[in-house]
């Protein structure tokens, strides 16, 4: 009954927050907007352009993650319908331009859609507030068994980090859990199989099926391939068909075309930035602006990464490869920013333009540390499937400083799902994640690499 009551709390929540978002909207296009066209829309027309933002609203915003009030944090949440109403203004910016027929009409429309935006934000961050903390006053944190394995991860403090959402009551190990698994499991809301030989997860999932329990399950490299498998109903035996290649040669065709496309529109967008950047790595210390690194992108080939530098030019002067630890103080003032702001990426538009690498895909790294990764993780080389990207599902789902293991395991959910929606996807996404902090993070102290053991 808890769970059907919080199911119906978070749909009436997101019902509510869709609504909110399209009033400002419906009254600015009746009052404003209406009368740009040439001919006013009278009933059918009218109610036709408010169920189209509310579907801009509804595909946008739950694509950013603004609806999950009951997972992600305030913040999150907070910031995921900024970026989702933000998207959705743009596209009505231009379709009502469209309607409307005179290019120079853009300007008014941005204002009247900026005055919209506002409204929606102030809005909803007053609800949105109110509601999240309603919700975790009315519904208490699931009780938690962690099942864990003998690989060791930092999965048990996040969920703890999140005391408002997981209470992890009780640990046991995997191979202790099956003496008396169906009693074992029945006290608790969810339950967390972390890391769990396959034999043995597979008797654990069974019995929290039968029983109806929620089950969190960290995949292994197989089930993500598995997970990209395609049906095949071909006989009377069930198949899944794992596909040797990620895209077709159309789809690279087009994948290529975007890419020269958008790198060089904004290469030319972004230059008085480029350039002012330019100057204030230059005058801060005189070294150089750009910093080239070798680095590995599809099928193990190796490139030259273009980016502006935020180190001291002597970061590496011991010759030992290394990333970038919380507070480096090899990282400049200038630096700072630019690594917070992802400013420091730009450069990488010529490599994007050369065909070095793509808008998106794995994060390309640097040879002495891949080769690394790979001794811990022999499937790190999995990821190479594909060229490297600008951002990708690491980098949007991903940190800085998450481990070798979880970034294959991204990498591969991108490998096994490749397209372009998905390219799109990841790409709007990718706009939020400028704005988070956490995303930024860099190793601790004595790391050299996000490698699994310190």
């Amino acid at each position: 009954m808890k769970e059907k009551l919080k199911y119906f709390y978070i749909l009436v929540c997101n019902i509510l927050i869709t609504m909110i978002a399209a009033v400002p909207y419906i009254w600015i296009w009746h009052k404003y907007l209406n009368q740009l066209l040439f001919k006013e829309f009278l009933f059918k027309g009218n109610y036709a352009m408010y169920f189209i933002y509310i579907v801009f609203v509804i595909v946008f915003v739950n694509m950013f993650g603004g609806y999950k009030l009951n997972v992600s944090k305030k913040s999150n949440v907070l910031l995921s319908q900024c970026v989702g109403l933000l998207c959705v203004n743009i596209c009505e910016i231009m379709i009502t331009d469209l309607m409307v027929g005179y290019f120079w009409m853009i300007p008014r429309l941005s204002v009247y859609f900026l005055q919209i935006f506002i409204v929606q934000v102030v809005l909803l961050f007053l609800f949105t507030i109110v509601i999240i903390v309603v919700y975790r006053k009315t519904f208490p944190p699931y009780n938690v068994l962690h099942i864990y394995g003998s690989y060791k991860n930092n999965l048990k403090e996040k969920m703890m980090d999140r005391g408002d959402n997981y209470q992890i009551v009780k640990e046991i190990y995997c191979l202790d859990a099956l003496e008396d698994l169906i009693n074992l499991i029945q006290p608790y809301d969810l339950i967390l199989v972390n890391d769990v030989p396959t034999e043995v997860r597979n008797k654990i999932l069974k019995a929290c099926f039968k029983n109806n329990k929620k089950v969190y399950i960290t995949p292994k490299i197989s089930d993500i391939i598995i997970r990209g498998c395609e049906n095949l109903a071909v006989f009377d035996t069930p198949l899944l068909f794992a596909n040797d290649t990620v895209l077709t040669i159309p789809e690279r065709i087009v994948k290529r075309s975007f890419d020269i496309f958008l790198s060089a529109i904004g290469l030319i967008v972004l230059s008085p930035i480029m350039i002012l950047v330019s100057l204030a790595i230059f005058c801060y210390d005189r070294g150089p602006v750009f910093y080239r690194q070798t680095r590995y992108t599809k099928g193990g080939k190796t490139f030259k990464i273009l980016k502006f530098r935020s180190m001291i030019p002597d970061a590496e002067k011991d010759g030992v490869a290394r990333l970038a630890s919380e507070n480096d103080d090899r990282i400049t003032p200038i630096g700072k920013f630019l690594r917070a702001c992802r400013l420091d990426e730009l450069p990488q538009f010529f490599n994007i333009l050369a065909g070095d690498m793509s808008f998106v895909g794995p994060r390309p790294e640097r040879p002495e540390i891949a080769d690394e990764y790979t001794k811990e993780v022999p499937e790190f080389a999995f990821r190479l499937r594909v060229k490297a990207g600008l951002t990708g599902y690491a980098q949007v789902f991903g940190k800085y400083n998450t481990t070798s293991y979880d970034k294959l395991k991204l990498d591969m959910i991108y490998v096994e799902h490749a397209s372009l929606l998905t390219d799109l996807k990841l790409l709007l996404l990718t706009l939020k994640v400028i704005f988070i902090r956490e995303s930024t993070e860099g190793l601790e102290k004595g790391q050299i690499t996000a490698s699994n053991k310190k």
